[in-house]
């Protein structure tokens, strides 16, 4: 709109301009009819442009990504106008509201430093607040790096710039005071009211993307007061206390050296089982030579004749060189 207001003082500027010059050649003229000719068409030149002029303040242009809201002489008008050409009358003032997704972070501070006396005005800063710490069921704090998009309800920003405050004299105080009082601490309570049900290693790892989505859920029917919309929360990282994880890890590894130890039990009763089932192999065996040795033993008592029954099935055919038997006599090889 104001490239609008510029043109049209370029072109009153001219037109004065031709006035100006068109009245010194009317008195340089003889004619009359000519003089009168060359005076309107100055005022013309000067009148197209003062038009023009008048026109466009009452021409009011919303730009993309904002909203406009109109304050009349009896208070804010309660109607958003969005994006586009409107007629709105010139002693009403219109103000741009930002219609498109803010992000609030919470999250652990590298570019602070605490010793800084202007440390609390760096946590003034409503662009990212510190870590939110919150307890889980077993009492046990962790530290979230958390984000809530949100955004205003564009229907509603006349409600917006009428109820919010816009005192604290930063720049976009409104959007300031809605983080700093709504967005901050509904966060932290819908946080801490989720967490609260789960352990720290669901918390941790398995359950992350189930919190995001239940607070997620709290927020948007917290904030709906205010008329403003949650689009999405991000856990982006999770901390354990510092005591905390020292313990943890401490119990990690006597869990490992539990572990350690019940599988060299495991080995060890394996080869004890192992060596009861070879012990177990040699008695029976034992046992059955024995027992076969004695079937023997009495076989050959009742039947002597069996001793020879069993050289004869063990000789191999031929005769031997010398023999000598239980009468004394010699018996000599023949085969020569």
């Amino acid at each position: 709109m104001k490239y609008l207001n510029i043109l049209a003082i370029i072109l009153i500027c001219y037109s004065l301009f031709a006035a100006f010059y068109n009245n010194t050649i009317v008195k340089s003229e003889q004619s009359k009819g000519k003089n009168l000719k060359k005076m309107s068409n100055s005022i013309f030149l000067w009148l197209i442009p003062a038009i023009f002029l008048v026109v466009t303040r009452f021409l009011t242009i919303i730009p993309a990504q904002e909203c406009g809201v109109v304050i009349t002489p009896a208070g804010v008008k309660q109607h958003t106008y969005y994006t586009g050409w409107h007629v709105i009358y010139p002693w009403y003032n219109v103000q741009t509201m930002d219609k498109t997704e803010q992000v609030y972070t919470c999250a652990k501070r590298t570019d602070v430093n605490r010793n800084d006396p202007n440390y609390k005005s760096y946590k003034a800063d409503a662009t990212q607040a510190e870590t939110v710490w919150t307890p889980t069921i077993d009492g046990i704090k962790m530290g979230f790096d958390i984000s809530a998009s949100w955004r205003i309800d564009p229907e509603y920003a006349w409600w917006i710039y009428d109820n919010v405050s816009e005192t604290d004299g930063k720049e976009n105080g409104r959007f300031y005071w809605l983080e700093e009082n709504v967005i901050k601490p509904k966060l932290k309570s819908a946080l801490a009211l989720t967490t609260s049900k789960y352990t720290p290693i669901q918390v941790y790892s398995t359950s992350r993307e189930e919190i995001q989505a239940i607070v997620l859920e709290r927020m948007k029917k917290d904030i709906q007061s205010y008329h403003l919309i949650l689009d999405q929360i991000d856990i982006r990282e999770v901390y354990y206390n510092s005591d905390y994880e020292g313990a943890l890890n401490q119990k990690k590894l006597e869990e490992q050296k539990a572990l350690t130890l019940v599988e060299v039990t495991k080995q060890k009763e394996e080869l004890k089982k192992q060596a009861e089932i070879d012990k177990d192999i040699q008695i029976l065996t034992a046992e059955g030579e024995a027992e076969a040795l004695k079937i023997k033993g009495a076989s050959v008592s009742s039947n002597p004749k069996i001793v020879q029954l069993e050289w004869i099935g063990k000789w191999d055919g031929k005769l031997p060189e010398i023999m000598t038997g239980d009468g004394g006599g010699l018996l000599l090889n023949l085969e020569k």
